[in-house]
Formats: C-alpha cells, sequence, structure tokens
C-alpha cells in the first residue's frame, strides 16, 4: 500500500478491522482532519502567519500538514521549534481539540513544513546504522534518548530488519535498544 493509505474495500485494514468497519473508519478520520485543519488555521491567523493546511489519512492515522508556497517556511519552521518541540506541543494541542469535539482520542499526526519527513529520513539512516552494528556486535545498542515519534521511526526500522527494539527509560530520557533477535 502507498504511505498515503485509504483503507476502503480491503479485507482488513492494518489495525485488524474488517472491510464494513473501514469505511465508517475513514470516515471518521476525515472528521479529526478537519477539526483539527479549523483548529490550526485560527491558531495561524492569530499568530499572523501564512500557511495552507494539506489532509491525509497515513498509516491509519488522520495526518494534517502545514505547508507554504512561499520560499523555505522560515517564519513556520518556528511552529517546529528546537529538536521539534513545539511541534510535539502542538499536536498534542491539536488532538485535545479534536478529542474535545468528538469526544474520543485521536491519533492525529501534525507535521510543518515537512520537519517530520525529514526527521523520518533521518532517523531511518541512524536506526540502519544501529542494526548494523547491532548484527555485527551480536550485542544490545542503545541509541539517544527521543520522543514517541521518533522512537515509532526506529521501532519499525527494526522489525523490518528482523531484530528486537524495546523503548526504556522514562520520559523525556526515553530511548531504543535494539537487540539482534536470538538474544531477546
Amino acid at each position: 500500500m502507498s504511505e498515503q493509505e485509504t483503507v476502503v474495500g480491503t479485507a482488513e485494514t492494518p489495525d485488524g478491522e474488517t472491510a464494513t468497519e473501514a469505511p465508517s473508519r475513514v470516515k471518521r478520520l476525515e472528521e479529526e482532519s478537519e477539526i483539527a485543519a479549523d483548529y490550526l488555521e485560527e491558531l495561524l491567523d492569530i499568530a499572523d502567519l501564512d500557511g495552507d493546511i494539506d489532509l491525509a489519512i497515513e498509516h491509519g492515522r488522520a495526518a494534517v500538514e502545514i505547508v507554504t508556497e512561499e520560499g523555505d517556511g522560515r517564519w513556520l519552521r518556528k511552529l517546529v521549534g528546537r529538536d521539534g518541540e513545539v511541534l510535539e506541543a502542538l499536536q498534542e494541542l491539536t488532538r485535545l481539540a479534536v478529542q474535545a469535539r468528538t469526544g474520543e482520542r485521536c491519533r492525529l499526526m501534525l507535521d510543518i513544513v515537512g520537519y517530520r519527513k525529514e526527521r523520518r529520513t533521518e532517523l531511518t539512516s541512524v536506526a540502519e546504522a544501529a542494526v548494523a552494528e547491532a548484527q555485527r556486535t551480536a550485542g544490545p545498542v542503545r541509541l539517544a534518548a527521543m520522543n514517541p515519534f521518533e522512537r515509532k521511526v526506529v521501532h519499525d526500522v527494526v522489525a523490518r530488519a528482523g531484530l528486537v527494539s524495546d523503548s526504556e527509560g522514562t520520559e523525556p530520557d526515553r530511548h531504543v535498544v535494539i537487540r539482534p533477535a536470538a538474544a531477546s
């Protein structure tokens, strides 16, 4: 399936739902996206920032990205913050705004001017190097502390390579440990 997936007409969705449940799930995710877009547009207006909102359904969750057509999006990058800290906070606020309207917990992913896409590429390289080291040494490899999004990217790369990974520690120092499958 493509990175942007719309789950309709399949026997089972990635979350294990049957096809008859999928259209209602897609509708719910579209509703979450619309609510999030309204919230973020209002936020951009208050901050007097120019940006457009792109909506999608990716990996079984609503995905919203604030983009710009002007240059490098320097002003919008301020909404990312150092190491994505502001982006994470905005994502949580947006999730809370959606939850307040729908009454249901939301797993929406927010991106701003491609920060998460760039970070996913960087983390994939880091994870692949760590997987190679774990295979070479047959021992555990501990990575630096990461936020939940970053850890998920690493866990996915490790699983595709057939190794085992766990998150250890407590926020904000939670990190991934990669082990060869036989060492689990």
